[in-house]
């Protein structure tokens, strides 16, 4: 979390320069040179996939995604955007649902509703103007959210294959969009913009043996924390303290999405004869 907050910070302080696109593609970059050798050696299985329209919709889906956050987090808070950020498990429930077909009780859906409520008292719709910045933020949950639901339709494929075709895509997909907006990069800025695909994949890194060490309900409360490292760093560098809104918003949000799955069990534990 410490990672990935220091390359959000450096994102949004470069995000005042150079197009988001940009950052995405430069640090999908970083990543792709990381991972090279693992290419190479997995060449033949990224030639032969068998679905390679679902992998070219997963990659889109992901690119719309990160592109959208990075333009968020150049323009609104730190905290507030990563506030908005917990609403995607909101949103993918919705989206699995209809999209795939999976049963959601009632439960859920009440504790969805509930969560929205948190992103109203956040956003605060009758005080703060609808700008980009929302808009981003707001579409980087949705086609984050998109981003999972096809990586589930994708389940059968291989793992070091999802990873792979991702980060090759990635790179492929956003290096044309990137090239027609590009803003040239001073020597002296290079280290910096380098830093945030070195983050990015460190902090992936660090997230993969933290899930591989230890039980996924420990740590995922554990990933709440981050809207306290991102507000600390909005702080620090930027002088934004986050309103009573955003820290009550964000608090029902995490709230009912931590509460549903306990809920939902002790439920039908009740209701069983």
């Amino acid at each position: 979390m410490a990672l990935v907050t220091t390359m959000q910070a450096i994102v949004k302080a470069e995000g005042a320069i150079y197009p988001a696109v940009q950052l995405v593609f430069l640090r999908s970059l970083v990543g792709f040179l990381s991972v090279t050798p693992l290419v190479w050696r997995h060449r033949q299985k990224l030639t032969d996939l068998s679905n390679i329209r679902g992998h070219l919709a997963r990659v889109a889906f992901n690119s719309a995604a990160l592109t959208l956050n990075f333009a968020a987090f150049a323009v609104l808070p730190l905290a507030l955007v990563t506030a908005i950020g917990f609403t995607r498990p909101l949103v993918l429930l919705a989206m699995a649902a209809l999209m795939l077909g999976e049963h959601v009780s009632r439960i859920r859906y009440a504790f969805t509703a509930l969560g929205f409520l948190g992103v109203i008292v956040m956003v605060r719709p009758d005080a703060i103007p609808w700008n980009f910045g929302l808009l981003a933020s707001f579409g980087s949950v949705f086609f984050g959210s998109l981003a999972v639901v096809q990586t589930r339709r994708l389940a059968g494929e291989d793992t070091v294959v999802l990873m792979l075709f991702y980060t090759v895509g990635l790179t492929l997909l956003t290096s044309v969009p990137a090239a027609v907006v590009w803003v040239p990069i001073p020597w002296d800025e290079a280290p910096r913009i380098i830093l945030v695909g070195v983050l990015a994949q460190l902090g992936q890194y660090c997230w993969l043996q933290a899930y591989q060490k230890q039980e996924a309900h420990l740590l995922a409360p554990i990933g709440y924390l981050s809207i306290l490292f991102s507000g600390s760093a909005g702080w620090l560098y930027f002088g934004e303290i986050p309103s009573l809104s955003v820290c009550a918003g964000a608090a029902i949000v995490v709230l009912t999405t931590m509460l549903a799955t306990p809920a939902e069990r002790w439920l039908k534990n009740a209701n069983r004869p």
